[in-house]
């Protein structure tokens, strides 16, 4: 039996450069790891996958990531055996946190130490890269300077220990339908990474609040306001910087002083419906214990 963690992740910046000849949209993005976190516990099992997700409604099947991530190395490592897969979920999902992602790279990380595969970590993002965008992240974890589709990364010195706090309005947002937004209607504001990355490199917060922006977050924002009013009331709140994370709908915060974000945390519970968590920036996204 292997228990290990999938955790959250925000894009602190997350610039759009174009549409690659695979259909894919180029990016570049600075990734964050966040300490909220999904726990995902696996058990070798004679043949098969099963899933369980302690969330109603969520699937359990060949739709799931962590169940793909698990199929695929049965696939390709040749593994003779199967196994069952507990998720505890704490992550808000389709939130653009990567809470899904987060969990198929903990069900790699896992199925490599339970099968003791001997895989690296190179090839358990390449592995990664084969399910989807952001696991390729999720296995790498900290601070994370991302192109291409995400999946060329380059380590970053770590973001400063900053609370967080995350506030997912109660509404969907599809992926697909926010970069065919950002294509038909693209903001006139693009992050400036390389001042970013400058700004990280001499660990200065406040200049990374202040160069913080997400492309798709205008479009995303025009059919929601709720992310607009989310975001005002985290600035009032002593927020440095209040953005949307990925195409969204969650909206972060973040606060140089944790007792501020602990009061505006309470004031979210009490006075909109979103699903409210507290968490801080981390540098790993993955502990496991055995």
């Amino acid at each position: 039996m292997v228990t290990i963690f999938g955790y959250a992740k925000i894009n602190l910046t997350l610039d759009i450069l174009g549409v690659r000849d695979d259909g894919y949209h180029e990016i570049a993005t600075v990734m964050q790891s966040l300490a909220l976190r999904d726990e995902l516990t696996l058990r070798q099992r004679a043949e098969g996958i099963s899933l369980r997700v302690d969330v109603p409604g969520l699937e359990t099947d060949a739709r799931n990531l962590a169940y793909r991530a698990a199929a695929l190395l049965i696939e390709e490592c040749g593994i003779r055996g199967g196994v069952h897969i507990d998720i505890v979920k704490r992550v808000p999902v389709a939130a653009g946190l990567a809470g899904g992602s987060a969990d198929a790279a903990a069900a790699l990380r896992g199925m490599n130490e339970l099968y003791g595969l001997g895989l690296t970590d190179e090839e358990l993002r390449g592995f990664g890269a084969r399910i989807g965008s952001d696991i390729p992240f999720s296995l790498t974890g900290g601070t994370v300077f991302a192109t291409g589709r995400g999946e060329i990364m380059e380590r970053l010195s770590d973001f400063p220990e900053t609370a967080v706090l995350l506030a997912k309005p109660p509404v969907a947002v599809s992926t697909p339908w926010a970069y065919r937004s950002y294509d038909a209607h693209p903001p006139e504001k693009h992050p400036d990474n390389a001042a970013f990355l400058q700004a990280l490199a001499h660990g200065d917060v406040h200049a990374c609040a202040r160069l913080a922006v997400n492309v798709l977050q205008p479009v995303t924002e025009a059919a929601h306001p709720v992310i607009a009013d989310y975001r005002a009331r985290m600035r009032t709140g002593g927020a440095a910087c209040a953005m949307m994370s990925g195409s969204g709908p969650t909206v972060f915060g973040l606060f140089a002083d944790a007792a501020a974000a602990a009061h505006t945390a309470e004031a979210f519970r009490r006075e909109t419906d979103a699903e409210v968590h507290l968490t801080r920036t981390a540098k790993m996204t993955m502990i496991k214990r055995t």
